[in-house]
């Protein structure tokens, strides 16, 4: 599957520490062979994230996408990058 990256998602990516960089980048080479990898997780979200997926970067980093077709392609847009808490508390707070 191709791959793109929101403009915030590549904000959070930047400034992220090398280690979570280097997972993101494993993992994203990962999925673009193989959305459906055990490795990855990948699972559908509910509530506020209704409609996304979410792929395991590290045992508590995510990535959140969405996958849409540009041009007949099938391609996952990354739009959320952080830890579980960071991504999923935030209706709670």
């Amino acid at each position: 599957m191709n791959v793109k990256l929101s403009p915030g998602f590549l904000k959070k990516l930047k400034n992220s520490n090398v280690r979570i960089r280097k997972s993101f980048k494993a993992q994203i080479l990962l999925f673009s062979k193989d959305p459906d990898d055990p490795q990855l997780d990948n699972h559908p979200l509910k509530r506020e994230w209704q409609g996304y997926k979410s792929i395991d970067i590290t045992a508590d980093w995510r990535a959140i996408y969405k996958e849409i077709h540009i041009d007949g392609k099938d391609v996952g847009y990354f739009v959320a990058l952080g830890t579980h808490d960071e991504l999923y508390r935030k209706s709670a707070a």
